[in-house]
C-alpha cells in the first residue's frame, strides 16, 4: 500500500473548502497518490501499534470542514505557549481552517477544538520540499476555557523540542490513524536508514503522518522526530522515517516561536514509492 498518508485527503478538502468538485481535482489526487511496487515483507519481530486513550498533548489534525483526521500534530513548548509540531507535507497553502483536538479519543475531544492560525516551515521545504526539511510548526489561536482566554499549553501542557534520537533510543508514538476511533502508540528503538532516523513498528497507517517521536528526559518528554522525510514517512505500514532535526529544523523552530515570517506551503509532490527515488 502506499504511506502517502495526506495527499488524497488533502486535495479532496481543500477542493471542498475552495469550492472545487471533486472531479476537477481529481488530476492531482492521480499525481499525487502511488501505488507502492515494493514486494518487501514486514521484518520479523516487528512489534504491533496499540490502541490507547490518548495524550493530552497529541491530537489529530483536520481539514476545514472535515470531521476526518488527516494528519498527527503535537504541542511543543513555546514562548507564546501556541505552538505545534507534525509533517510538513501535512500542510498546504496558508493553513487557513485547520484545527486540532488534543486528547481526542472515542469522538471525544476532551481539550476542546483549537483553530490554526499560522505555519512554519524550513526555506528548503518551502523551496523544494527537501525530505529532511519534512517538519512544519503550526500556531493555534487562544480560546475561551472555563471562563477565560487560555493558551493550548496552558491546557495541555507541553513537550520539548528535542534533537535528533541515536541509534538505539527508545522512542514512543502516539498517532492518529484514519477512520479510527482511538490513537496507537508503540514503544521501540531507532535505527538510521538512507540517512533518516527510522523505527519498525505495524500499523502506521494514513493519518498517522506528523506523528512525534517521544523521548524520555529527566520527568518530561521530548519531540525528537515525527512522521515524515524519507517517502513522507515511509511507504509500508510497519517502516517509519522522520526527517532530521538538523539546524534547518531547529531554525524553522526558533522562527516560529518568534512569529516572523509566516509559510506558505508548496502543493504536495509525489512521495516517490511507486518509482523508488
Amino acid at each position: 500500500m502506499s504511506r502517502h498518508r495526506a495527499a488524497c485527503l488533502i486535495v479532496a478538502a481543500v477542493g471542498l473548502f475552495l469550492g472545487t468538485p471533486a472531479s476537477s481535482a481529481g488530476a492531482t489526487t492521480t499525481a499525487t497518490t502511488t501505488t507502492t511496487t515494493t514486494t518487501a515483507a514486514e521484518p520479523p519481530g516487528t512489534p504491533t501499534a496499540q490502541p490507547f486513550a490518548g495524550l493530552a498533548t497529541v491530537g489529530p489534525l483536520f481539514l476545514p470542514g472535515s470531521t476526518d483526521p488527516f494528519c498527527t500534530a503535537s504541542v511543543v513548548a513555546s514562548r507564546a505557549g501556541d505552538l505545534l509540531v507534525t509533517a510538513a507535507h501535512c500542510v498546504i497553502g496558508a493553513t487557513t481552517g485547520y484545527t486540532f483536538a488534543p486528547g481526542d479519543h472515542d469522538g471525544v475531544e476532551p481539550f476542546g477544538s483549537w483553530t490554526v492560525v499560522g505555519a512554519y516551515a524550513a526555506p528548503a521545504w518551502i523551496d523544494h520540499e527537501e525530505p529532511q526539511a519534512d517538519v512544519a510548526f503550526l500556531t493555534v489561536a487562544p480560546k475561551m476555557v472555563g471562563g477565560r482566554v487560555r493558551d493550548i499549553e496552558s491546557v495541555t501542557g507541553a513537550d520539548r523540542f528535542g534533537t535528533t534520537p541515536a541509534t538505539g533510543q527508545r522512542v514512543t508514538v502516539p498517532a492518529y490513524a484514519l477512520g479510527a476511533t482511538k490513537p496507537v502508540t508503540c514503544s521501540v528503538r531507532t535505527y538510521v536508514e538512507a540517512g533518516y532516523p527510522a523505527f519498525n513498528c505495524n500499523p502506521y497507517p494514513d493519518g498517522t503522518s506528523g506523528a512525534p517521536w517521544l523521548r524520555r528526559i529527566g520527568r518530561g518528554w521530548a519531540v525528537v522526530g515525527v512522521i515524515g522525510g524519507l517517502h513522507q514517512g515511509g511507504c509500508q505500514t510497519w517502516t517509519s522515517y522522520s526527517p532530521r532535526f538538523a539546524a534547518a529544523v531547529q531554525r524553522a523552530y526558533v522562527m516560529a516561536n518568534r512569529g516572523t515570517r509566516v509559510s506558505t506551503f508548496p502543493p504536495l509532490a509525489s512521495d516517490g514509492c511507486a518509482t523508488g527515488v
